[in-house]
């Protein structure tokens, strides 16, 4: 596959995710709200790591790039 047509395809589901998101935008609600994810509020800054929530969408798109690899 070439890079230009790559970066199309990419580029097409990136705005297909937006679009969804904007149709349904509690569709992440629970991102960042996972036992795991680490949130750290002061006076003045917050601080916020979301390990589980990263952990879950990798395991999702490395299962979908290995059905779609086949």
């Amino acid at each position: 596959m070439k890079t230009g047509t790559l970066l199309v395809i990419v580029g097409l589901g990136i705005s297909l995710i937006g679009a969804l998101l904007s149709i349904f935008p509690d569709a992440l609600r629970w991102f960042g709200k996972l036992p795991g994810d680490i949130r750290i509020e002061g006076d003045g800054y917050f601080v916020f790591i979301p390990i589980t929530s990263l952990l879950i969408i990798s395991v999702i798109l490395s299962l979908l790039l290995k059905l779609l690899a086949r």
